[in-house]
């Protein structure tokens, strides 16, 4: 009797084991996605050339040698608020509706989450929201805004209203208030049950930069490296759109490191920041450009990588406690950021232009329970895709309504399957906002971008001028000569532009939602003889309101009542 007993609980026993075993197997793994805020693989040591030597990124970089790096990921518009708007729909700026920072996407809208949380996922973001409306997620912790980096506050979920309910961190620097809410959440507040979606997304290394106190020595006696390109841009590099006729808009086109445009320039404005960061005698009046050019980058420099050591570090936190849970290996880490950024490159400071400073982002993906380490592979991924691939990690199939197609399968291989995408598109659509970047659109491919200045706001109006710009990028990968009217190069401009026409249909930018702004669109689209005699109109027209708004007398402040 005693034996037949024994029997039956081993039985029991072995069924109940197996039911586990099944369950255990097909429970889906949990997902952590990490964003940092214009962190350019530049700045990443898994991409960096100039910058690898100073070993930024030891945590970020053993991603990449136990994942896959991409090589080829871009943002389809290089502005903070429209690429989370992306990343949270799976949709184009022209379908989400979010062309610019003033764009927001209502809870019922955000498809990510809502999608992660019916597939049985915990969700939680902490960090760097930017996208206005309240986050449809199980649990939030998020900046307001752009976010503070001291005595940083979050908005989070309690009695009151969306927006009303808020927490500041005294004393602590955003990289770590973040990691410590994020902590926070697994220790305290995660259900062992159910795999977690979790977005981590940093402050840092948005400008204007500050580090946290403790790497105020970091670098600070280094000579970081200079890109070539930093006091000397060649003559072949841009067009019409970015140095107007005969040059007369390089100082008005694009924002600068050193004190080439006198709008902003971080030969002023970091001077003014950190004052610290100079010498005693540094003076941009009264010195040349190329030295307060030198002393700027170096200044620039210093401060964007203090930051991003802070995030390197704090991701170390993040992942010896899931080392310690037993949850490293049984997670799809992604790390990334909201798009690219300038290094000094060009002269230029900020991210927004379609060139691949700001439109390629850094994106490593670790599991080692289905990607290789060590990886890499340069197929073409969008920002736009990210959504669809998470949540086909997540066993769920991508709606309909979501433009981007998942990668998962490029993730495991490292190969494109049959019929994946040859080119990214790209829009930036806030004509001479804040850092003097025209509206411009390109197609990216492996091999060619073809850049498209349109130069004109959502109205069609406060024109630059308009110009096309073609860059082969196998002989000239930093994009230095345009070749848009070299005759060998014909055949490749007329089929890119056509390849580039039926993409704009494609992915529905029939410009329906700003008819103003197409209209100039259309109009310039062949640039022939007579539509360049017109841009160079429009460059006269443009350098004299420019000079008259800099030359106008500034007003007073005007005094508190």
């Amino acid at each position: 009797m005693r034996e037949k007993l024994i029997a039956r609980v081993s039985v029991l026993f072995a069924c109940v084991f197996a039911l586990c075993v099944s369950r255990a197997a097909k429970r889906p793994p949990n997902i952590l996605f990490i964003m940092s805020d214009d962190h350019t693989s530049q700045a990443v040591g898994a991409y960096a050339t100039l910058l690898k030597d100073l070993n930024p990124t030891p945590t970020i970089d053993t991603l990449a040698a136990e994942g896959i790096t991409f090589d080829n990921a871009f943002c389809v518009n290089a502005i903070c608020t429209p690429s989370r708007a992306c990343i949270i729909t799976g949709k184009y700026p022209h379908v989400n509706g979010v062309f610019d920072l003033g764009g927001n996407i209502t809870p019922e809208n955000q498809t990510l989450p809502i999608l992660m949380r019916r597939a049985g996922y915990q969700t939680a973001i902490v960090g760097k929201w930017h996208l206005k409306q309240e986050p449809n997620f199980d649990y939030y912790k998020v900046l307001p805004g752009q976010g503070k980096y001291h005595d940083t506050e979050f908005r989070i979920q309690g009695a009151q209203a969306w927006p009303k309910n808020t927490v500041t961190h005294k004393g602590q620097h955003s990289s770590d208030a973040i990691t410590d809410s994020t902590l926070d959440w697994f220790k305290n507040r995660r259900d062992p049950n159910k795999p977690f979606f979790v977005c981590h997304q940093f402050k840092a290394p948005h400008d204007y930069f500050e580090n946290a106190e403790r790497y105020q020595d970091y670098l600070a006696d280094v000579h970081i490296p200079e890109p070539t390109t930093l006091y000397d841009v060649p003559k072949t590099f841009g067009s019409l759109a970015t140095r107007g006729h005969g040059d007369e808009l390089v100082p008005h086109i694009g924002t600068s490191i050193g004190k080439r445009n006198p709008r902003r320039s971080y030969a002023v404005d970091l001077k003014r920041l950190y004052p610290e960061e100079f010498p005693s005698y540094y003076d941009p009046e009264k010195m040349s450009e190329p030295e307060t050019t030198r002393l700027a980058y170096q200044a620039y420099l210093k401060k964007y990588l203090r930051c991003v050591k802070g995030v390197d570090d704090n991701l170390k936190r993040l992942f010896d406690y899931l080392k310690q849970e037993g949850l490293y290996d049984n997670t799809v880490i992604v790390y990334t950021g909201d798009q690219g950024f300038w290094l000094g490159e060009n002269d230029y400071q900020d991210k927004r232009w379609a060139y691949d400073p700001s439109m390629r982002m850094p994106f490593i993906v670790r599991h080692p329970k289905t990607i290789p380490a060590g990886i890499r592979t340069d197929a073409i991924v969008e920002n736009v895709d990210y959504p669809a691939t998470l949540l086909d990690f997540a066993g769920v199939e991508t709606p309909p309504t979501m433009q981007g197609r998942s990668f998962k399968a490029i993730c495991e291989t490292g190969k494109e399957p049959a019929g994946w995408k040859q080119a990214a598109y790209y829009r930036y659509w806030m004509h001479m906002a804040h850092h003097d970047n025209p509206g411009e659109m390109a197609i990216r491919t492996k091999t060619h971008k073809l850049i498209y200045f349109y130069g004109a706001d959502y109205k069609g109006q406060n024109q630059t001028p308009p110009a096309w710009e073609l860059y082969d990028l196998v002989r000239d990968p930093e994009e230095l000569n345009n070749v848009y009217d070299n005759p060998a190069y014909a055949k490749v401009r007329d089929r890119l532009k056509k390849q580039f026409a039926d993409l704009r249909k494609e992915i529905g930018d029939d410009g329906s939602h700003h008819p103003g702004c197409e209209k100039v669109v259309q109009e310039f689209w062949d640039y022939d003889d007579a539509d360049r005699r017109k841009a160079i109109e429009i460059s006269h027209q443009f350098k004299a309101r420019r000079e008259a708004e800099l030359n106008a007398p500034k007003k007073s402040p005007k005094k508190k009542k």
